[in-house]
């Protein structure tokens, strides 16, 4: 399978998918990409070597779900992950009011809840565009929670005055980076919640499904929640540990320059973190037989089968 790579090889990989001139295409474009894949001769497991072939791919990863191969609306895309999220994350760093610190998290956690909606696995086989109410239910007490629990640092330094250095340092520079990793696992782990009760669909080599499993929903749901949680605290801790060297180096001297140097420093670390995030597990994950439950083991004799992780 073109995704059961090495890590290096699936970064590269998304680096291509994450561009977004891919967002750009009609959804013709897209539906012909499919089919060109459909009839090429080639398996998902040798390498594809035909530009063609190979720009039909990397457009069918950007903009069709693998599970119900359904195209992706544009805002939720994996292309569109970047451009959406880093002014909601360059925002929500920002050293702003508890409500503003509210509104700016909110944005950005109901954004990512919905992302991580449209990309995940597909339980049950819904009328088309309809999402569970168990899910979206779950998506809003998530985001609610995820935001106001962002916030909580800043309304605790308000409303009590803590102005001494080292509740400031630990308050308002080292506490969020953790806060809001932890919180982006969580709304995966919330929204995506039923498909540790339903199980998702596990198939064999050659993408026969046997059954549906809860063990691998929980793998694939455990992944996820895994690299969306270490891409955003890493994006929040490393460019506040780089802006303390730079304003201790005193390179930058107004106000108006630091915040640029943050900017750029943001948005380097999350450009660079993204396809890193996205490829820390395989797209297609792999369980091996004996985690399974009894009733897919009976079906099968494959020491290993596979599942769509989701994003």
């Amino acid at each position: 399978r073109h995704l059961l790579q090495s890590f290096w090889q699936r970064l590269l990989l998304w680096a291509d998918v994450l561009d977004p001139l891919h967002l750009l295409k009609s959804a013709d474009e897209i539906r012909k990409a499919r089919l060109l894949l459909e009839s090429s001769e080639k398996t998902q497991s040798e390498p594809i070597q035909n530009h063609q072939t190979k720009q039909a791919l990397l457009l069918s990863l950007a903009s069709v779900h693998p599970d119900t191969g359904r195209i992706i609306p544009v805002f939720f895309r994996p292309p569109a992950f970047l451009p959406v999220t880093l002014p909601l994350v360059i925002s929500s760093s920002l050293q702003l009011q508890a409500k503003q610190i509210f509104l700016c998290q909110f944005a950005f956690h109901a954004y990512t809840t919905g992302f991580t909606l449209l990309n995940g696995n597909c339980t049950t086989k819904d009328e088309e565009n309809s999402l569970h109410q168990k899910q979206i239910l779950f998506g809003v007490g998530a985001v609610s929670y995820a935001a106001l629990l962002g916030a909580f640092p800043f309304v605790f330094m308000d409303r009590y005055t803590l102005k001494s250095p080292i509740t400031h340092l630990i308050v308002k520079k080292l506490l969020p980076a953790p806060l809001f990793g932890l919180m982006s696992a969580f709304t995966v782990v919330a929204v995506r919640s039923p498909e540790f009760e339903n199980g998702i669909e596990v198939m064999d080599r050659s993408g026969k499904v046997l059954g549906v499993s809860q063990k691998a929903g929980e793998k694939a749901v455990k992944e996820t929640a895994l690299s969306r949680g270490i891409l955003f605290g890493t994006t929040f801790f490393l460019p506040a540990a780089l802006m303390y060297f730079v304003e201790r180096a005193n390179t930058a001297r107004t106000p108006r320059a630091l915040a640029s140097v943050r900017m750029l420093l943001i948005m380097a670390v999350l450009a660079g973190m993204l396809p890193a995030s996205f490829g820390m597990f395989p797209q297609c994950g792999e369980i091996k037989r004996e985690e399974l439950e009894a009733e897919i083991l009976s079906s099968t004799e494959e020491t290993v089968l596979f599942y769509n992780r989701g994003i």
